[in-house]
């Protein structure tokens, strides 16, 4: 098949491009930007368009299909040549299902902890040699791309994402699986552009539950009492299996979960992290491995990028960067900091620099996320508020909205970069929190300066 990609540069699209090349698929495609890792990764492989820009030219008959991407526009012209030609044309998440329709399609969703629960499952996975087809959000150790594809595999583990599917079709991604087996994490509102109140957010995951296949398997963390309440009122026949946070203990900055094997120190921690390994246990039970064999592969399990990874460590310090940035997600992040370290001072800085997060009427969600932190620094930058055509957000604002007096604001990159580099770190675990980069900072630097 000639498959076209629009808009091939993306994290998801380009894996995908790269996964379908690998099967034997004739791939082209085409993008006004490429950044890294995107560009090398395509350009390895060959896949890497020659010049920048939307060619409609390159649309003819000879095109099996296209798929669309989210980075597009609806008035892409590209686009409105594969219309003008009548090819089929597929959203990222509809040429996934197209992929896996004949295979067992499992399907992790949930407002957090998708990325993570679907890294345990498949770092299980690889650990007892059981191969799977995938998509998952994040690079991971010992995976080279986050997407593969085969004729042949049995399972299908996709991470459901529920943002849009594609320009022209607005439909959250997860609804287009029809999933066999699932898993919800938990429901917080978030992705307010698109889902302007909570109770319409919260219908994107009734809709979900009810497209799950008759006598499919719904796991569901049932300390969520939103999400306890979309799985329980569904009426389609499904099988239900709640989880919950196991027991667990924590010795000497190191989390020790109660196993039927005993006791067993796990590379992890955070309370919401031990509820993403409940749900992954269970999901890999209902894919053919058992409790014992889970527990084996799962104590070797590091974390998926940028989830709590840890980017630098001495005897008295720690620096971890974290994706969390929707308010539910920073809270969850600092209190298994603060708990896992409770004798260090913990240092939590959040960029605001998600459409959401940014948005003045928003911002009220955040009230309390920061608390466990001794130290809270918020960072955004004004230019992003007015790329985003948002109203002007105020540091005092900001402080009102986390109910913090002591809250450290930052809008200059440098002066926040020159605040953070002058700390004593000495007895701290620094915690970075953002969907950015705080305007440049250089990550790496700590692995010198601490």
């Amino acid at each position: 098949m000639n498959i076209h990609f629009i808009a091939i540069g993306g994290s998801a699209m380009h894996n995908l491009a790269i996964a379908l090349h690998q099967k034997g698929y004739q791939i082209t495609g085409s993008d006004d930007t490429i950044f890294e890792p995107s560009k090398s990764r395509l350009e390895k492989r060959g896949l890497l368009p020659q010049e920048f820009g939307w060619f409609p030219e390159k649309i003819t008959n000879k095109i099996d299909a296209v798929i669309l991407g989210m980075h597009a526009k609806a008035d892409n012209p590209e686009l409105l040549k594969a219309k003008e030609l009548g090819l089929k044309i597929y959203s990222y998440p509809e040429f996934l299902y197209e992929q896996s329709k004949d295979k067992t399609r499992v399907v992790i969703g949930g407002s957090h902890g998708k990325t993570t629960i679907t890294s345990m499952i498949l770092h299980v996975m690889n650990y007892h040699h059981v191969t799977v087809d995938y998509m998952v959000g994040a690079q991971l150790e010992g995976f080279e791309t986050m997407v593969h594809l085969t004729n042949e595999n049995e399972f299908m583990v996709l991470e459901g994402d529920e943002y849009l599917s594609s320009p022209i079709d607005l439909r959250p991604k997860f609804h287009l699986y029809k999933p066999n087996i699932a898993l919800l994490s938990g429901i917080a509102w978030d992705h307010i552009n698109v889902f302007p109140t909570f109770e319409n957010y919260i219908q994107q995951f009734s809709i979900f539950t009810n497209s799950l296949t008759n006598g499919g398997i719904m796991v569901y963390n049932e300390e969520d009492a939103v999400l306890k309440n979309v799985v329980e009122q569904a009426e389609n026949p499904i099988k239900k299996y709640p989880y919950k946070t196991p027991n667990y203990k924590i010795e000497n900055g190191t989390t020790l979960l109660e196993t039927s094997l005993g006791e067993m120190p796990l590379e992890i921690f955070g309370e919401h992290n031990l509820q993403n390994l409940a749900g992954a246990k269970w999901i890999c039970q209902h894919m053919g491995i058992d409790e014992d064999e889970f527990y084996e592969a799962i104590s070797s399990f590091k974390g998926a990028s940028k989830r709590l990874e840890k980017i630098a460590e001495n005897i008295s310090t720690v620096v971890f960067k974290d994706f969390a940035h929707s308010p539910s997600k920073v809270e969850a992040t600092t209190i298994a900091v603060k708990k896992q370290y409770k004798e260090r001072n913990v240092l939590a800085c959040l960029e605001l620099h998600t459409y959401s997060s940014l948005n003045a009427d928003f911002l009220k969600e955040y009230e309390g996320a920061l608390d466990s932190a001794d130290i809270a620094v918020v960072f955004y930058s004004p230019h992003a508020v007015e790329i985003k055509k948002l109203e002007e957000v105020t540091e005092q604002q900001i402080k009102k909205a986390f109910k913090r007096d002591n809250l450290i604001v930052y809008t200059n990159p440098t002066e926040f970069k020159e605040y953070l580099f002058n700390q004593n770190f000495e007895n701290t675990a620094l915690l970075l929190m953002s969907s950015g980069n705080y305007g440049g900072l250089d990550f790496e630097k700590f692995k010198e300066i601490i």
